[in-house]
C-alpha cells in the first residue's frame, strides 16, 4: 500500500535533520577554527560547544575547506575553546529577522537589541545574502530624493534608487552629514549600518547626529571596532536585508552604510586568513568580488526603493586607493568630503567639484541642470585664478568670466554652507539656484 503525501510535507522530511552532524576541533590558528566533520557546505552555521561543563555554545560560519578538515570563523570571542570540542552543524545560512518592529531600534547584525529594551518582534526571517534585483526588472530612476543639504540637492542632485559613494578622510565631517540626511530625507524609512565604529561613538551618533526624530524612522545596526570581522560584514548584509523587507514591503528606504571600507577590511581579514592570496595592496580576489554583489542589492524593484549611501574613507586623503577606485565604478557617482575646506571651516566640507551625480541628468528639470553647470563653471573657473586673486595679482576686467565667478564666490559659499539643524526645502534650493545661474548668464 502507498500513501501520498504533499509536496511541501515531502521537502520539510527531505531537509530535516533527525540526526546531528557532528565535528571536532582540530586546531584554531589566527582567527580561523580547523575541525575534523561534520559534512557542511560554506555558508553553513555551526555550533562549538565548550568543554569546560558549562553547556555555552559558540556559533560560527564554514568560510572554507582544506583536505579533511573544514575552517570556521567564530562570531564571538574563542578564548575557551580546546581540542576536542564538539562541532554540530545547524544546516543553516545566516538569516536575520525582520518587521515593522524593527524601527527606532538599535540591534547587532543578528537582531539582538542593543538599545537596552526587550527584543523586537520578528514577522519573518530574511537571508542576509540574498540575490540583486534582475537588470531589466529595474524601473527607471525618474524621481530626485530630496535630502535637505543645498550643496547635495542642489548641485550633485540624488535621485530615488540611486547609490552614491561618501568618499572623506577622517574628521571632515562625516557622520555629521550623515545625521542631517537621515533626519532630513523624504525617504520613508532609513536603515543605517554602522560598521567597526569605535563604541563610544554609535551613541554619539544616534544621540547628537541622529535624534529622536530621525531615530524613530530608523533601524540601526551595529557592529563596532573590536568585534570579529565576521561580525561587521555581517552587519553590512543585515542591513542591506532588512532594507530590501521594507523596500519589497512598498516603501523608499535610504540604506546608509558608515563604512564600506571597514566591510572590505574585515573580508581581506577573513580572505587572509583562509589563504587567499593578496592582490592589491593586501586586498583579496574575493573583496572585489563581494563588493558589488553587494552594492547591486540597492536600488529600485516595482515595488518600492533603497537609495544607498556608502560612506568610504580614503587613506591619506588618496581618493585613487583600490577600494575608492573599485566602488567609484560600480556606484552611481559620489560626494567628495574636502579637509581643505573642512579647515577653512565650511560644513559640510563637499567638495562640489570633485563631486557627481550620473542621475541627475534624468531627475532634474533642464534649467535647473543649466543653472548648476554655470555655478560649477564659476567655482572652477575662481579655483584655477584663485592664487592671483589672493596676491592681488588679477586685475578685474581682465576676464569676463573670473570677474562674475568673482562677484557671486561669497553668495555661493553661504548658499553652500549649511548648520546641523539646518533644514532647506528643495524647491527653494532649485529656486536659489536659478538666480545664481541669471547672474552668470
Amino acid at each position: 500500500m502507498t500513501t501520498d503525501i504533499s509536496p511541501k510535507l515531502a521537502q520539510t522530511i527531505t531537509q530535516s535533520r533527525p540526526y546531528p552532524e557532528i565535528g571536532w576541533v582540530n586546531e584554531v590558528v589566527g582567527l580561523i577554527v580547523e575541525t575534523t566533520g561534520p559534512v557542511a557546505k560554506v555558508g553553513d552555521i555551526c555550533q562549538i560547544e565548550l568543554n569546560d561543563g558549562s553547556n555555552q555554545r559558540i556559533e560560527a560560519e564554514v568560510v572554507g575547506f582544506k583536505p579533511g578538515k573544514l575552517l570556521l570563523m567564530p562570531y564571538g570571542d574563542i578564548t575557551a575553546l580546546s581540542p576536542g570540542c564538539k562541532v554540530i552543524n545547524t544546516g543553516r545560512p545566516c538569516q536575520v529577522g525582520v518587521g515593522p518592529h524593527l524601527l527606532g531600534r538599535i540591534i547587532d547584525p543578528f537582531g539582538r537589541p542593543l538599545d537596552q529594551r526587550s527584543k523586537p518582534p520578528t514577522d519573518a526571517y530574511a537571508p542576509m545574502d540574498a540575490v540583486a534585483p534582475e537588470p531589466m526588472a529595474r524601473p527607471l530612476i525618474e524621481e530626485p530624493l530630496a535630502l535637505g543639504i543645498r550643496a547635495i540637492d542642489g548641485l550633485i542632485t540624488v535621485g530615488r534608487g540611486q547609490r552614491l559613494g561618501i568618499f572623506a578622510g577622517s574628521g571632515v565631517g562625516k557622520s555629521t552629514l550623515m545625521g542631517m540626511m537621515c533626519r532630513q530625507a523624504t525617504a520613508d524609512i532609513n536603515v543605517i549600518a554602522l560598521v567597526g565604529e569605535r563604541g563610544r561613538e554609535v551613541r554619539e551618533f544616534v544621540e547628537q547626529n541622529l535624534g529622536p526624530e530621525g531615530l524613530a524612522r530608523s533601524v540601526v545596526v551595529v557592529a563596532t571596532s573590536e568585534q570579529p570581522p565576521l561580525m561587521k560584514i555581517k552587519a553590512a548584509l543585515a542591513a542591506t536585508a532588512i532594507a530590501e523587507y521594507f523596500r519589497d514591503s512598498g516603501r523608499d528606504v535610504l540604506l546608509m552604510m558608515d563604512s564600506l571600507t571597514r566591510v572590505a577590511m574585515a573580508l581581506r581579514e577573513v580572505g587572509l586568513s583562509v589563504g587567499e592570496p593578496p592582490t592589491s595592496r593586501g586586498y583579496t580576489p574575493s573583496v572585489f568580488t563581494f563588493l558589488p554583489r553587494l552594492l547591486e542589492r540597492s536600488g529600485t524593484t516595482q515595488a518600492g526603493s533603497i537609495t544607498g549611501l556608502y560612506t568610504v574613507l580614503v587613506e591619506g586623503d588618496d581618493f585613487n586607493e583600490p577600494i575608492s577606485d573599485a566602488v567609484r565604478g560600480i556606484l552611481d557617482g559620489h560626494i567628495a568630503l574636502s579637509r581643505a575646506l573642512a579647515q577653512q571651516n565650511h560644513f559640510p566640507s563637499i567638495d562640489v567639484l570633485e563631486s557627481i551625480s550620473r542621475c541627475m541628468v534624468n531627475i532634474t528639470r533642464p534649467e535647473h541642470q543649466r543653472a548648476a553647470g554655470l555655478v560649477r563653471d564659476a567655482l572652477a573657473t575662481y579655483r584655477e585664478s584663485e592664487d592671483l586673486i589672493n596676491i592681488g595679482a588679477y586685475v578685474r576686467g581682465t576676464n569676463t568670466a573670473l570677474d562674475k565667478a568673482i562677484q557671486v564666490k561669497k553668495a555661493v559659499d553661504a548658499f553652500l554652507k549649511q548648520e546641523q539643524q539646518e533644514y532647506s526645502d528643495f524647491a527653494d534650493i532649485v529656486d536659489q539656484l536659478l538666480k545664481f545661474g541669471q547672474q552668470l548668464q
